[in-house]
């Protein structure tokens, strides 16, 4: 089939490389000319691992194209998909601008019958509007062009999202329409071959599906989070609990890691917009309320242990922290809302000062926060080390879970690890005569803290 994706970011660009795998013909517009010359000069805009060479693959196959032209984008394909972003707006709701400017190019441009999907991740009754902005733009026009909108949700994880569409768990079609579900059964038959994954439903119950989804996976987070800081004032072990109860089938291991809070691009926006949506029917949604505020208090539980362990948060400031992990999650370099961004811009906050490393978002972080002289980013994870007081780890790449401690020791000023991610065993390290702070387990005594490393004199510049 031949297909048109509008919108070259994340999904966007995912679904268009994908798509032209499987043998569609696919063209990929966006208004940034900046950005489709870089994507024709075979510069991908994010970091997605397996994405670069089937973008390379199609594109010299000649299967996948990019165009700043909107009218050649809306004649090309019978289906046009909308995958613009979706901001919050002031009051977190999520901001349609884009999606609904995309729908009248298409509704402009259109030649004859169209079936628009809705890749984007949209609120419940978006199809209605994107409807109702066709009709409108077909009216001026004076013309009674047959469409279709279908809504067609994507579940995609960043880090592992090639593998998500290559091979997904379910496809999720929202259309009463008999045509377009013809259209989109043909479309998605190079998924289905083993067993069909493909689930028909009205449109407003596939828009409600993406938040359902990206609220629960979120509530479990927050949950864990929850029950992780009980254990700590229990004495508990927030490990063993998760152990204990992922091994109940109706629970699973699947998101119930405690850790420092979750980020991203989705779950903060869509716990969000699902709670503003809520407001809007006039329905009181408390348990979404609570989500995202416990993230919110969760993402600054690193700071609170590294101004405890050290007598306040005013005795942070001169001091120097080794921070790991930069991204939200690993595989990535996608730093919104990440973690690691409240840790941070808390320590500047205290006077702190901050060397920071991680293996692919490093170049986002520049980008993010520009050249500082209280922000130094180190080459690997040792060099970030050298001088600073404390190591705070805020993302769980593999490269992290088995370090050389003595070579850690060696150049830290003081074996102090404020780990957000559970990442080491913390009876091991307690008795190597590391303070060890994670997330629901026992902690050390912080009455009276090691004196620091004197052999390591503390760096005069954060330069790596």
């Amino acid at each position: 089939m031949k297909l048109t994706i509008f919108g070259t970011g994340y999904v966007g660009l995912v679904t268009g490389a994908c798509l032209a795998e499987v043998g569609h013909t696919v063209v990929c517009m966006d208004v940034d000319q900046g950005k489709i010359d870089k994507l024709k000069a075979g510069v991908i805009p994010i970091w997605e691992p397996g994405l670069q060479p089937i973008v390379e693959r199609n594109v010299a196959e000649g299967r996948l194209r990019f165009t700043t032209d909107v009218e050649e984008a809306v004649k090309h394909a019978e289906v046009q998909f909308i995958a613009v972003g979706t901001p919050p707006d002031e009051d977190g709701s999520a901001d349609l601008q884009y999606v609904l400017a995309v729908a009248e190019s298409i509704a402009r441009h259109m030649p004859r019958y169209r079936v628009v999907v809705n890749k984007s991740t949209v609120p419940v009754g978006t199809a209605d509007k994107v409807q109702a902005k066709i009709e409108q733009i077909l009216a001026e026009r004076g013309e009674a062009i047959p469409f279709d909108v279908v809504s067609n949700p994507e579940f995609l994880k960043e880090g592992a999202a090639v593998g998500d569409f290559l091979k997904p768990d379910r496809i999720i079609i929202g259309t009463r329409s008999a045509k377009a579900q013809e259209r989109m059964r043909e479309l998605y038959e190079p998924f289905n071959r083993n067993h069909d994954r493909t689930q028909f439903m009205d449109v407003r119950s596939a828009e409600l599906t993406k938040y359902a989804a990206n609220a629960m996976l979120a509530t479990k987070i927050s949950f864990m989070n929850e029950l992780a800081n009980m254990a700590e004032l229990l004495g508990a072990d927030i490990e063993e609990v998760r152990k204990g109860i992922g091994a109940d089938p109706r629970i699973g291991y699947h998101f119930i890691y405690p850790g420092c809070g979750y980020g991203g691009s989705c779950f903060p926006k869509d716990v969000q917009a699902l709670g503003r949506s809520a407001d809007q029917i006039g329905y009181d949604a408390p348990l979404l309320k609570a989500v995202e505020a416990v993230n919110n208090r969760q993402k600054t539980t690193l700071f609170t242990k590294l101004a405890r362990h050290f007598g306040g948060a005013e005795a942070l400031r001169g001091k120097t922290i080794a921070v790991w992990g930069l991204a939200f999650k690993p595989n990535t370099d996608d730093m919104r809302e990440a973690p690691s961004r409240t840790l941070i811009e808390a320590l500047w906050e205290a006077g702190a000062k901050v060397r920071a490393y991680d293996p692919v978002a490093m170049d986002e972080t520049r980008r993010i926060y520009g050249e500082r002289l209280d922000l130094a980013l180190c080459g690997n994870k040792y060099s970030a080390l050298e001088g600073a007081d404390a190591l705070a780890i805020c993302t769980e790449w593999q490269q992290f879970r088995a370090p050389d401690f003595e070579e850690m020791q060696a150049l830290l000023r003081a074996k102090l690890i404020i780990d957000g991610r559970n990442l080491y065993n913390p009876d091991r390290l307690t008795d190597d005569g590391w303070h060890y702070y994670s997330i629901g387990r026992s902690q050390p005594q912080t009455s009276s803290p090691k004196e620091p490393n004197e052999s390591m004199p503390k760096p005069e510049a954060l330069g790596c």
